[in-house]
């Protein structure tokens, strides 16, 4: 099954901690629609302004997931609205988080100095805020 082009839904689901855990990390219908509206209307576009393979680090987080990560409570990710990306290193997270800006996100965070980026996303009511996590 897939996400998206480029997303599967094993890459968007997989959890190294929710199996060393014995935790479900499987979303809902809701959840699931949500995952593929994202992929649609961030990830599939930034993927191809950006012309190369861009890593998943972290998308759906059931809520037991969330908590066991120390993820904030009521995050995206656990209504499958937030995706963590990197492009390899901090540099070419730059040149995402640059190119993100250009779409129509509800956040766009450049987490601990270009680690990785956050990006959300809301079918409805997107607000463009973007953030810095040191």
């Amino acid at each position: 099954m897939k996400i998206s082009k480029h997303i599967s839904y094993e890459e968007a689901t997989l959890s190294p901690t929710a199996i060393r855990n014995g935790i479900s990390n499987q979303p809902n219908e809701e959840q699931l629609h949500n995952m593929q509206q994202l992929a649609e209307n961030i990830f599939e576009p930034l993927r191809k302004m950006y012309g190369k393979p861009i890593k998943v680090n972290s998308f759906f987080r059931s809520e037991k997931l969330n908590q066991l990560v120390k993820g904030q409570k009521g995050s995206q990710h656990t209504k499958g609205q937030a995706i963590d990306i990197t492009g390899k290193n901090k540099e070419e997270n730059k040149k995402l988080f640059e190119l993100a800006k250009t779409l129509d996100y509800d956040q766009l965070i450049n987490e601990y100095d270009f680690s990785w980026i956050h990006i959300s996303y809301k079918s409805a009511g997107n607000r463009k805020q973007v953030l810095v996590i040191k």
